[in-house]
């Protein structure tokens, strides 16, 4: 689709995916592990399709911004989609989380996930010149919270 954004990373974490499914399900604990999100101000719990959880968010650079999420797929162990509003100038935004079980080298359990968001650019000439200068950043954020993520989990125990 012409004018949509789309960014991932993908990351291997030296965690089983039961674990991973666990923690990126429930909506209260992504201030604890997703870059930019400095606070989850609504939640209900456990992911529920057609459910909401709202936060408080960093966007680009200094400005912060208040965004609600809905729960739209979740298939268990393999893949969670959320739509996402108030990030401007970023529309429309789709928020997808996909894990599949791996053997580590050790041969302990682990797990791919692929952490993607897909946007509108919004603000028309001045909306496409911020997009291009911020995916960097997404796919550094992305990564970053990966290893949030794995961090936490291993932390946990």
């Amino acid at each position: 689709m012409a004018g949509v954004t789309e960014v991932s990373e993908t990351a291997v974490l030296a965690v089983p995916v039961e674990r991973v499914w666990e923690v990126i399900s429930a909506t209260h604990r992504y201030g604890e592990w997703v870059v930019g999100v400095l606070e989850v101000t609504d939640h209900h719990e456990t992911a529920q399709i057609g459910r909401t959880y709202a936060e408080r968010n960093v966007t680009v650079g200094p400005l912060r911004t208040r965004s609600v999420w809905t729960v739209a797929e979740i298939e268990p162990m393999r893949r969670r989609v959320d739509t996402g509003t108030g990030f401007d100038p970023m529309h429309d935004m789709t928020n997808t989380f996909t894990f599949l079980e791996c053997t580590l080298a050790d041969g302990s359990r682990g797990t791919v996930m692929t952490y993607a968001v897909r946007y509108r650019p919004g603000l028309g000439p001045v909306g496409g010149l911020i997009d291009r200068l911020q995916r960097g950043g997404l796919r550094r954020n992305f990564q970053a919270s990966m290893r949030r993520l794995e961090d936490l989990i291993v932390s946990e125990g």
